[in-house]
């Protein structure tokens, strides 16, 4: 199966870009009532996005539902290795999501709370950045 990654985009190669400030959307739990909210900011490619709901939807075993909140929309590009300086920007190697502490990248529900945090803690081993479990705030 290919990697998660846009059908289509408007430019092939984009800069870095700095990752700043913590996350003002997509930080709380919309979709689920249990999820996995990141701490620090970096970024998460689309192997790591697989990996995590693969472990998720194994260990729940059909029970529940897992909601990705990432997409990974930007092109990270890589030269090749023994190759000398110069020649231009290397090609996109990778595509990435990048989150802000806060973001919450995963959800949960369906399950029982021991359930969904063990889930979660299955993912949390997958990713590149520290995380925390967090519950859904309901209204009162």
């Amino acid at each position: 199966m290919a990697a998660n990654m846009p059908k289509r985009v408007k430019w092939r190669k984009c800069q870095k870009g700095r990752i700043r400030g913590n996350a003002c959307r997509g930080n709380s739990v919309s979709f689920g009532e249990y999820g996995l909210q990141t701490v620090d900011p970096g970024r998460i490619t689309s192997r790591h996005i697989e990996a995590g709901r693969v472990a998720a939807t194994h260990f729940l075993h059909r029970e529940g539902r897992v909601y990705v909140r990432l997409f990974p929309h930007k092109p990270i590009s890589s030269k090749p290795l023994e190759t000398r300086m110069g020649k231009g920007k290397g090609e996109t190697a990778i595509w990435a999501a990048l989150v802000k502490p806060g973001t919450v990248m995963f959800e949960i529900g369906g399950v029982a709370e021991e359930v969904a945090k063990e889930a979660l803690l299955r993912i949390a081993h997958k990713m590149p950045v520290r995380t925390r479990f967090i519950a859904r705030r309901h209204a009162v």
